[in-house]
């Protein structure tokens, strides 16, 4: 069975996401659990907590994923700036926990004004007291690829090899791969050796089995663009070749495939997953 969502709003209610994934015929879905783009301002009450979690039980929606805010950056040279990183992508944390949320996917994050290797090791430094200070907490945070523009980590999976061998490669981090980042990182996933020839580096690098969800997106930049901007499925440069290539991998049968493509109403998102489920040869 293909596990297929996408980002749903999360605007009004919280819970009513679930409606939202559930009327696009998604068995799996993201959302921002607040303001993306704002620092926390609020917590979420205990009655939406429950209504949330009955809903999720209700319409089989598993996993759930929880997208961390844009404003947090783990790898921020700033030490004020770091700290209160460290303070709020916690409180996510243990809010996603409450939700009953299987992973909360997070950008590494970006070295403006220092160095890759210090970066690198600002990520290592706040993941080792987030994940010291939520001791418990089931929900797994993955670490998403990056595009590679400006100052961003990630865009090669040595950044992530360095970041797990430095956390004991501790059960709670695991990885997000979006497929539109690998294509402007250079990745050639156009057709199927190239598929196969990440699928090989992400093993080699951090192991497959950590690669728990998959940013479904296509891209009309040029390969090794540096530039994060999604396109509709089989509208870009990946193609419907590639994304066929990706969802009916034998070694992907494990991951849950969420789309992140642009939409102004449910009609966009409805298009993208009938174009994926189309492409999909299994049952």
């Amino acid at each position: 069975m293909l596990i297929l969502g996408c980002q749903v709003s999360s605007a009004g209610k919280i819970y009513e996401a679930v409606d939202r994934a559930k009327s696009l015929g998604c068995n799996t879905m993201q959302i921002f659990a607040r303001n993306p783009r704002q620092w926390r301002k609020s917590t979420l009450s205990k009655e939406d907590i429950e209504l949330f979690k009955e809903k999720v039980k209700k319409e089989k929606i598993n996993p759930v994923v929880v997208h961390i805010p844009y404003t947090l950056n783990l790898a921020s040279i700033k030490q004020r700036f770091h700290k209160i990183t460290i303070r709020e992508f916690s409180q996510d944390l243990l809010e996603a926990d409450k939700l009953g949320v299987q992973y909360l996917v997070t950008h590494p994050g970006s070295h403006k004004g220092g160095t890759e290797e210090k970066g690198l090791e600002n990520i290592v430094q706040a993941l080792k007291k987030i994940l010291k200070g939520t001791k418990g907490v089931e929900t797994k945070i993955l670490i998403e690829n990056t595009a590679g523009s400006g100052r961003w980590l990630g865009y090669k999976f040595s950044h992530q090899k360095f970041i797990f061998e430095e956390l004991k490669q501790s059960p709670r981090i695991g990885l997000c791969l979006d497929t539109a980042h690998a294509w402007a990182a250079g990745y050639k996933i156009d057709e199927a050796d190239g598929v196969e020839a990440l699928l090989c580096e992400i093993d080699r690098e951090v192991g497959l089995e950590r690669l728990k969800v998959i940013h479904l997106n296509d891209t009309k930049d040029k390969l090794d663009s540096r530039r994060d901007k999604h396109a509709d499925i089989g509208s870009g440069n990946i193609g419907t070749q590639g994304i066929a290539c990706l969802i009916n991998h034998p070694k992907l049968k494990h991951a849950s495939f969420i789309l992140e493509t642009p939409k102004d109403g449910d009609e966009d998102d409805l298009r993208n997953l009938d174009i994926v489920r189309k492409l999909y040869n299994g049952e």
